[in-house]
């Protein structure tokens, strides 16, 4: 029997490489101003088990590393954003306990964290900031809300919280 450390270990690599593959297939539209990146629908496993966030991190961690043109600066703010973004959520799981609610609010969260992602592309290619911090916006909350009631009706099936 394996236990409940290892389990959730092997969903976060699970969870990562799944991340990877879903952001490898829309390369051409996973970077720069206007980003449609589906796999930023995993951001949502936060919101049913917190222990699963890593996965969601190291998934964006190792897709910037290997794919991303502008390199260690997506790495640092891509990185932060996500982490930054996942932690919140979780700290607001602890005053909202309606499911529905925080997928809301995590979607929320990560649409204004986008802020980071604009500023980078501001230093990395002069992008002007405003402009770009409304379409990265516009398309992560796009993302974020078509899947929050997918995640849910995944998380019924399967139960994220398991692991």
């Amino acid at each position: 029997m394996t236990s409940k450390k290892t389990m959730t270990l092997i969903m976060n690599g699970v969870i990562a490489a799944i991340y990877l593959a879903l952001t490898i297939i829309v390369n051409p539209m996973a970077s720069g101003p206007i980003q449609f990146r589906i796999s930023e629908s995993l951001n949502h496993i936060v919101v049913f088990n917190k222990r699963l966030l890593w996965g969601v991190f190291a998934g964006v961690l190792l897709y910037n590393m290997m794919f991303s043109e502008f390199g260690i600066l997506d790495v640092a703010f891509g990185g932060v954003q996500t982490l930054g973004s996942l932690l919140i959520t979780a700290l607001l799981s602890k005053v909202i306990k309606d499911k529905k609610k925080l997928l809301i609010a995590n979607t929320l969260v990560f649409s204004l964290s986008m802020c980071l992602i604009a500023l980078m592309l501001n230093m990395a290619v002069e992008a002007p900031f405003w402009v770009t911090y409304g379409w990265t916006f516009i398309s992560e909350l796009v993302i974020m809300a078509i899947s929050a009631p997918i995640m849910y009706a995944i998380d019924k099936r399967i139960n994220f919280d398991k692991y």
